[in-house]
């Protein structure tokens, strides 16, 4: 299902995390799950992945894990003071210590100025010192819709060791 680089990524994901005695949670709208699906992928992925939420409309985004509508209107839904809301949302809802969120137009439409397809935005939260932290980035991703979402998991999942 995954090719050897991403159950190696993930598999060091998995690493990175139990050595911290961390878990992670993912929010997920481009990537439809492939993220949990990647990381759950691993043997014993249980003691360092909690859940993962697919919230590919933008009211599931705000229901699952509070994206404030003012947000959704000012900036969209692929952007990231979205992926970041995304991110923190996920954090507040799990049992978890580190949350990723993906949020972007993965083709072959949904273009509009200023967001062309490939665009992801990414969203890394985590707890320091009893707050949450959140950092983001956004990429514009090569390939066709496998491709993108492909490569928005590698982003993602490489953003999580580089925390």
């Amino acid at each position: 299902m995954f090719d050897d680089e991403l159950m190696a990524l993930s598999a060091e994901v998995g690493g990175f995390l139990q050595s911290r005695a961390w878990t992670m949670a993912s929010a997920e709208s481009c990537t439809g799950g492939l993220v949990a699906g990647l990381v759950t992928a691993v043997a014993g992925s249980s003691a360092w992945f909690d859940r993962g939420f697919v919230t590919y409309t933008n009211a599931a985004k705000v229901a699952e894990l509070g994206v404030s509508e003012a947000t959704l209107a000012a900036h969209g839904a692929v952007s990231e003071q979205t992926a970041a809301e995304m991110a923190a949302g996920a954090l507040r809802a799990a049992d978890a210590q580190v949350a990723v969120s993906t949020t972007g137009i993965a083709g072959p439409g949904g273009a509009v100025p200023g967001k062309p397809v490939g665009m992801v935005c990414f969203g890394w939260a985590w707890r320091e010192a009893g707050a949450v932290q959140v950092r983001t980035a956004t990429h514009v991703l090569p390939g066709d819709r496998a491709g993108v979402r492909r490569a928005a998991v590698e982003a993602a999942l490489r953003g999580v060791l580089a925390l």
